[in-house]
């Protein structure tokens, strides 16, 4: 049975309030990654089961969280964990900066994340490869 993960209804508003008021960091990196200046589609404030990501591309199966100092705090540190575990679980890798390095040089930022993308095999976007053939008829 299928079980829906990404951009599960309940977490719409939330999502929406997120894309809509980005950190100073956040929103930096987004005009780097926007566009598919990468090369690489990006999605920001994506709803993957129970969280929200900070930023997700479906092609490389990466997501990259931007983290403040609150993420520096032991249990957040234990819930952050168990968080990349269960991306970890559907196959998705996880990269995570500072706030502090977005600030400091973002380039540096954008140069390891293209880095991971060149590492990582590419997946077809959710959908893709499914559904309806070009004749209308399905696969």
């Amino acid at each position: 049975m299928y079980q829906k993960i990404h951009n599960i209804r309940h977490t719409l508003e939330a999502r929406r309030i997120l894309r809509n008021n980005p950190t100073l960091q956040e929103d930096k990196l987004w005009q780097c990654l926007r566009d598919s200046q990468t090369g690489y589609k990006f999605r920001r404030q994506h709803g993957f089961g129970p969280y929200i990501v900070d930023f997700y591309c479906p092609q490389k199966k990466l997501i990259i969280e931007i983290d403040g100092s609150q993420h520096n705090d032991n249990s957040q540190i234990k819930a952050d964990n168990e968080r990349t575990l269960f991306f970890k679980r559907f196959g998705y890798e996880v990269i995570r900066f500072w706030n502090a390095e977005v600030d400091a040089d973002t380039e540096a930022v954008v140069e390891k994340i293209k880095l991971q993308l060149n590492l990582k095999v590419e997946f077809p976007s959710p959908g893709q490869g499914e559904g309806r053939t070009q004749s209308g008829g399905v696969r």
